[in-house]
């Protein structure tokens, strides 16, 4: 049997990260298997579709690597399967018919007064559970009021007594009492199947042989078993994932700012580093290895190794793996995305090509350039303590008196780069008995006003250039004179 199955999002805005892990995990079970991953888009609900949710999910799929094997499209390639466009066809209705006439389903006429005044309160919730009035309706009732033009529902018919099964990959086999499943409703006054009848009738049409989704979907498995069971349908492989929690251990929620994959994009982060870190939450290799590429995950992905407890999203850890990434990243390709950074940061006309590589193994995520290189452009105002180094054994006072011996050095080197730089500064500490860092370090504040930088005082006396590297030199004499 040919590994079938779906990503099946419904077009509400950006991309949870839930739903990230929904469809690579989806993804992942096919190809791992030679099978086909497929896409489909569950727009049933018109009221909550948010205009160009649709380009966000096929973008999203696209940056991720996430490609769908098929389905119908316009232009002759390969689209998504959409819900709207096949409830045009009639298919779904078709297939409620098909229930009513089994005895499986039945016309709902109720009013929405009737409806609201079945609702009860049960432990502060607000519920309603049909009380299948409208199942008594007899034949010629029901097509007497279809030909009044009275709007109707049909709903699941579920049985009252007995209990249901269904058997979950990760959890089991799983009993419910049938008094809990309410007679849901599979075709809405609209026309519109439910999001929970049409999902069951195209898994089936489609060919889905298996079906992965979060675990707040386990209530809802009965009931799509009892559809499978009610057509004589093969029922799927179910894989519920854990939920995802913040660091507290709350649901990831969209006002932690990290929850979709455009807000991590935004942030920083690398599609591919999003994916790596996604597929970790909730699944673990058997190796020890935590970095992986797509094609290396479909090699080691193996679903029964899901976890059943909540994954944690750690920010910490993605923004580790994020730069372990980006240490890794071609040049050429890190300076076309950190480029914007160090402009919006540097608007001195320096060498952004050096800049760049100096941060490029220190940074974690692309926004951190900005006050990493920033006292390019201009140095800060700093306190002169900055020069007192216990390592290094300088001071203020030492350091005012080292700055005022470098500068002629400085002023008369020629070759202004940093190797010649570092190899005339380190001749001059072997002839003054002085130790490098006792050079290096005064040099590199007066340069940056910072404790720490992205590369040493050489390298930012070559990028900063002879001028603009002795008038930062100048200003920091001043500065200590006025001191010390």
């Amino acid at each position: 049997m040919k590994i079938r199955t779906r990503y099946a999002p419904s077009p509400t805005g950006r991309m949870h990260v839930g739903n990230l892990r929904t469809a690579l995990y989806a993804y992942l079970i096919a190809k791992h298997e030679g099978g086909d991953f497929l896409l489909r888009i569950e727009d049933t609900d018109q009221e909550r579709e948010v205009e160009g949710a649709v380009d966000i999910i096929n973008r999203t799929l696209e940056e991720t690597g996430l490609v769908h094997d098929e389905g119908p499209d316009k232009d002759g390639g390969v689209g998504p399967y959409v819900q709207s466009e096949r409830q045009k066809q009639g298919i779904y209705l078709e297939y409620a018919k098909k229930l009513v006439e089994k005895g499986e389903a039945y016309y709902c006429f109720c009013t929405p007064e009737r409806l609201e005044s079945l609702k009860t309160v049960v432990n502060g919730e607000e519920i309603m559970q049909y009380d299948k009035h409208c199942l008594s309706l007899t034949k010629e009732e029901v097509e007497e009021n279809l030909k009044k033009g009275l709007p109707y529902v049909i709903r699941q018919n579920n049985p009252r007594t007995g209990t249901t099964t269904f058997h979950d990959e990760l959890y089991g086999d799983i009993t419910v009492d049938n008094a809990e499943l309410d007679d849901m409703v599979l075709i809405k006054s609209d026309g519109f199947p439910t999001y929970n009848f049409a999902n069951v009738v195209d898994d089936h049409l489609m060919g889905i042989t298996h079906v992965v989704r979060g675990n707040e979907y386990l209530s809802s498995a009965p009931k799509y078993n009892r559809l499978y069971d009610a057509f004589g349908w093969e029922v799927p492989v179910y894989v519920h994932c854990p939920l995802i929690t913040d660091e507290n251990h709350k649901k990831l929620s969209k006002r932690s700012g990290h929850s979709s994959f455009e807000d991590l994009v935004d942030q920083g982060f690398l599609p591919e580093a999003v994916v790596n870190f996604v597929a970790l939450l909730g699944w673990s290799p058997e190796s020890d290895e935590e970095m992986f590429t797509l094609p290396e995950l479909v090699k080691e992905f193996d679903y029964h190794r899901i976890s059943k407890s909540p994954a944690v999203f750690d920010m910490v850890k993605l923004r580790w793996m994020n730069g372990e990434y980006i240490k890794k990243m071609d040049f050429e390709r890190f300076y076309t995305l950190a480029e914007p950074y160090l402009k919006k940061a540097i608007a001195r006309p320096l060498d952004l090509r050096k800049i760049a590589a100096m941060v490029k193994t220190r940074i974690e995520v692309f926004p951190d350039i900005p006050a990493m290189v920033d006292f390019f452009q201009e140095v800060p105002d700093y306190d002169t303590a900055l020069y007192t180094h216990k390592k290094m054994k300088t001071d203020p006072e030492k350091g005012l008196a080292l700055l005022q011996e470098v500068r002629p050095l400085l002023a008369a080197q020629e070759d202004f780069t940093n190797d010649a730089l570092f190899e005339a500064l380190k001749a001059f500490g072997e002839e003054k008995g002085y130790k490098t860092g006792y050079i290096m370090w005064p040099i590199r504040t007066a340069l940056s006003g910072r404790e720490t930088t992205p590369a040493g005082a050489t390298e930012i006396l070559d990028v900063l250039g002879r001028e603009e590297s002795l008038k930062r030199i100048d200003a920091a004499i001043e500065k200590l004179s006025a001191e010390v």
